[in-house]
């Protein structure tokens, strides 16, 4: 059985205050890059549902750049190392890889002839080092700044010139090649963020922490003049040139991003990006007709020139941990919830997304499940919240207080289950209607839309307990037995089976309403342990998805046989499955990517 990969909802850039973020550009005007953890995202500029995911770093990757040619790409790290691969081949080989630093890298810029390579960041002996990109040779040193280097930028036309924007607040230029120290420029009187040449090589910018922009001569690097005056009231993180150098784009910490007129230096427009901190803006990118930036929250804005209130697109999404999964019941919906409380809904078809409005979690959200019109949400923040599907927001006023941390929650009509650490909660209408305590802490819920039966996993004593749920009660049925702690359980569709799974690896199908064991054959082949399973909506395959970053799907017809994918996101467990139909399977993980497989039935 085959399976390929049909869309990937890709996590946004990692963000962090005070830092600014690195775009790529692709000299074809196709994509554009960005990195979050050990990943670089690349990422279609008119289409973002089609991406793709570099995963071959071991440590966190800062920057990734295209070759002028766009056939390969350099990617370098916190460790120092840089990656070069190419972008022709689906596997993305490996070129070369050099540690040209000791320490994180923040910029990287080849060369016009694709030749040469300048990385600068925070190197324990040197902040930055220039190099062939074929060989590793040196050709030159970076030296003149006393702290770690920011920015950097190769003139794309000759002579060649070298600059770099440092923590010493001062601009270093060097000539070469081989490349040696000219000058600095001590404008800025804060750290220098960013420095970039103009297309045609005639001029190049920088932006400081001081909210100053300076512009320069590209070849004797005079300076020709300030553009605004400060050109913004917070730090600037980013400058970008219009591709026919007349236009400057920059984005700022006051949360606004300035588009100036070069030749005069003044500004043309003004785009006002919000008022919280999350829209502080920290990166931007001119790529053809498309004006880039990026938020303090990850989301990514298309500018409108002609509009400067309204961006034209807004692309929103994760860039945290994915922790909860749920599929409306029309299946055109895919909720996900993560780590720091975002809930974000997408088009199960197109991968539009938005984000959940209103009072969240705030936290963590350890349950999820969509009903006709209200999703469910459970966090650890010891709430259960609803969302209106129609408005796409919290209900602020229906939050029902919990008595501990809940870890699952499933629904059966208007009544919905919630397994917290010390008791099971039902509720009703809004309200608490029963409780029954526990003395074991649970994992997860799944209800039996036929019969009313709970299966409760129960992470500290590897037992799945069974209840039934009479009108509003539960009473204890059974108790099924694992080898180690239950991690998730799920009822069938056409309520025949329950499937559980555990942290000994097992995949476990028991045939209800007996609960006998559905047939002698071990579901075994995970190498760590199971995090989650899920249904196929006919309930002929279950999928199971693991710590060891795989997937595999099991038969329920023909238990012998079974599909891997392997590392189906590399890298990193997946944390929650749900099917969106019998020929697709949707997968989310720490990598903060969402997945859409195509999987072949058994």
């Amino acid at each position: 059985m085959s399976y390929e990969t049909k869309f990937i909802f890709a996590t946004l850039p990692r963000t962090q205050r005070g830092q600014p973020l690195v775009l790529g550009a692709d000299p074809k005007g196709k994509n554009f890059l960005y990195t979050n953890g050990n990943s670089v995202i690349i990422r279609n500029i008119d289409n973002p549902a089609i991406a793709d995911i570099y995963t071959e770093h071991s440590c966190p990757v800062n920057v990734a750049k295209y070759s002028p040619s766009g056939f390969y790409i350099a990617s370098g790290d916190q460790s120092g190392k840089v990656r070069i691969w190419d972008t022709v081949n689906k596997e993305h080989i490996l070129k070369n890889e050099f540690h040209p630093i000791g320490g994180p890298i923040k910029d990287i810029a080849w060369s016009p002839d694709n030749q040469r390579m300048v990385v600068v960041g925070e190197g324990r002996e040197r902040f930055g080092h220039v190099f062939m990109a074929e060989t590793g040779t040196s050709v030159g040193e970076i030296s003149g700044q006393s702290k770690p280097i920011n920015s950097c930028d190769f003139r794309p036309a000759r002579p060649f010139r070298l600059i770099t924007g440092s923590e010493d607040n001062t601009i270093a230029v060097f000539e070469g090649p081989p490349f040696k120290f000219k000058m600095t420029k001590q404008d800025h009187a804060r750290f220098v963020q960013a420095v970039r040449y103009s297309p045609s090589g005639n001029l190049f910018a920088s932006a400081g922490f001081d909210g100053k922009v300076f512009m320069y001569d590209g070849t004797s690097s005079d300076l020709v003049g300030e553009v605004g005056s400060p050109a913004h009231q917070g730090g600037v993180y980013g400058v970008a040139w219009k591709p026919d150098g007349t236009q400057l784009l920059t984005a700022s910490g006051d949360k606004t991003c300035k588009l100036w007129d070069v030749e005069t230096r003044t500004v043309i427009s003004e785009f006002n990006m919000g008022s919280t901190v999350d829209d502080q803006q920290v990166s931007c990118l001119w790529q053809g007709n498309h004006l880039l930036t990026v938020s303090l929250s990850g989301f990514i804005n298309y500018l409108d020139v002609n509009n400067p209130e309204k961006p034209l697109r807004i692309i929103k999404g994760h860039n945290k941990p994915i922790t909860v999964l749920a599929l409306s019941p029309d299946r055109g919906t895919i909720y996900t919830g993560s780590h720091d409380g975002h809930v974000t809904n997408w088009n199960a078809e197109t991968g539009e997304n938005d984000r959940v409005q209103g009072q969240g979690h705030g936290n963590q959200i350890n349950g999820m499940k969509a009903t006709d019109n209200v999703v469910y949400t459970a966090g650890i923040d010891d709430t259960l919240r609803v969302i209106d599907i129609a408005t796409n927001s919290y209900q602020g006023a229906s939050a029902i207080k919990l008595d501990s941390q809940p870890r699952g929650l499933d629904i059966y009509g208007d009544i919905v289950v919630t397994a917290c650490v010390r008791q099971l909660t039902v509720t009703q209408d809004g309200r608490k209607v029963s409780s029954v305590p526990i003395d074991y802490e649970p994992s997860c819920v799944s209800i039996n839309q036929e019969n009313g039966d709970v299966a409760v996993g129960g992470s500290t004593d590897n037992k799945v307990h069974i209840y039934e749920l009479s009108s509003t009660t539960l009473t204890p049925k059974t108790e099924l037995e694992h080898l180690g702690p239950v991690t998730d359980a799920a009822y069938s569709p056409d309520n025949k089976y329950l499937v559980a799974c555990d942290a000994n690896r097992k995949v476990i199908l028991y045939v209800v309403p007996e609960y006998k064991l559905a047939h002698n054959k071990e579901w075994g082949f995970h190498n760590a342990r199971v995090n989650s399973v899920a249904w196929s909506p006919d309930s002929d395959m279950v999928a199971s998805g693991s710590l060891d970053t795989t997937i595999i799907i099991w038969s329920v017809t023909n238990p012998a046989k079974h599909t891997i994918i392997k590392n189906a996101h590399p890298q990193s467990q997946i944390t929650r499955l749900v099917w969106h139909n019998d020929e697709t399977l949707i997968s989310v993980g720490q990598d903060c990517n969402t997945k859409i497989w195509r999987v072949e039935k058994i």
